[in-house]
């Protein structure tokens, strides 16, 4: 892996007695697109706002690009491309006047100005738009605005809050291509409650409640451990070289399993165990098989998702402790 873009330790923001982020830790490797997950009021936005140097942390430490929040946070934002939910522009403004003055803004060259803005238009499919007024563009192309704007000096790290938040399916698929376009190119941090975003696009996790880091992984990961518990939907499909009827029955009867749904009956006996499927279970499918002379081919976890995960892990009754996920 990568070395990371951005390493937060500890950071806590608290409101009188009240702490919104409570000593929360994650790495954000370079190039790569983390997703930031968490309902409403877990956390995300002051979080992105501590790392953007809108909002000063009560404790803890951050870094962006090896820059500290607290004490270096003008080399910070010069190294950030942040895009807010809801992206403040000016409507009389044509779209290329608009990114003009916000590339002075950024202090880019003026004979430098021009093919920037022209670059980033044309990454943010914005070149036939140059001319239009900002007040006539739809919802997603605001967005892409928004996006060319945190992109006009090039900055390693992109920090992007609800980015398909009131799009519609067309749009959000075009801002969902658009991002995976700057893997590599930039570090992405995504903030977003969309689950099948976050699956699509993101190679690591980071799940926000309540103030507090309760999960991070990859998709996988996370989609592991919930089969691990046994939720709704998730199966485990164990493949066995054997005798099928002797195989389903020994299966059948093992603690945790409550249902068998048999997908091959053959020399190989394929079976979709449903229950607990947790990692007691596994060991003991693979002693009572190894014991019995019968072959073990495979075991896999099927039909768990990410959302499943989601809605487990926030609901407030559940123990974040046991939520988390090996980074």
């Amino acid at each position: 892996m990568s070395s990371p873009d951005i390493v937060v330790d500890k950071l806590t923001k608290a409101y009188g007695k009240f702490l919104a982020v409570d000593q929360i830790s994650f790495e954000v490797p370079r190039g790569s697109i983390v997703g930031f997950l968490g309902p409403n009021g877990a956390g995300k936005t002051t979080t992105i706002r501590m790392l953007t140097c809108f909002m000063p942390p009560t404790s803890g430490r951050a870094s962006v690009g090896g820059y500290d929040v607290f004490s270096q946070s003008i080399a910070v934002r010069e190294r950030i491309g942040y895009l807010p939910e809801n992206a403040p522009t000016y409507t009389e403004m044509r779209v290329g006047e608009y990114l003009a003055y916000r590339g002075r803004l950024h202090g880019i060259a003026r004979s430098e100005l021009k093919p920037r803005v022209a670059a980033v238009a044309e990454k943010c499919w914005l070149g036939d738009r140059l001319r239009w007024p900002i007040g006539t563009l739809s919802k997603g192309y605001r967005q892409r605005l928004g996006i060319a704007d945190a992109l006009l000096n090039n900055p390693p790290v992109l920090i992007l809050d609800e980015p398909t938040v009131g799009l519609d399916p067309t749009q959000i698929r075009e801002t969902r291509k658009m991002l995976a376009e700057l893997a590599g190119q930039h570090t992405v941090l995504l903030s977003t409650h969309i689950l099948s975003e976050v699956e699509l696009t993101c190679q690591r996790v980071i799940i926000i409640g309540r103030g507090k880091i309760l999960a991070q992984g990859t998709p996988d990961e996370l989609k592991q451990e919930c089969a691990r518990r046994g939720l709704p939907g998730s199966k485990l499909v164990v493949e066995v070289r054997g005798p099928g009827p002797q195989i389903r029955m020994a299966l059948g009867a093992m603690p945790g399993v409550e249902h068998v749904e048999v997908l091959g009956d053959g020399p190989v006996c394929t079976l979709a165990l449903s229950g607990k499927l947790d990692g007691a279970l596994r060991e003991l499918i693979a002693s009572t098989v190894v014991g019995r002379g019968w072959a073990l081919r495979e075991m896999r976890t099927t039909g768990t998702s990410l959302e499943e995960f989601f809605v487990q892990i926030t609901d407030p009754g559940v123990d974040a402790g046991r939520a988390s996920v090996a980074a």
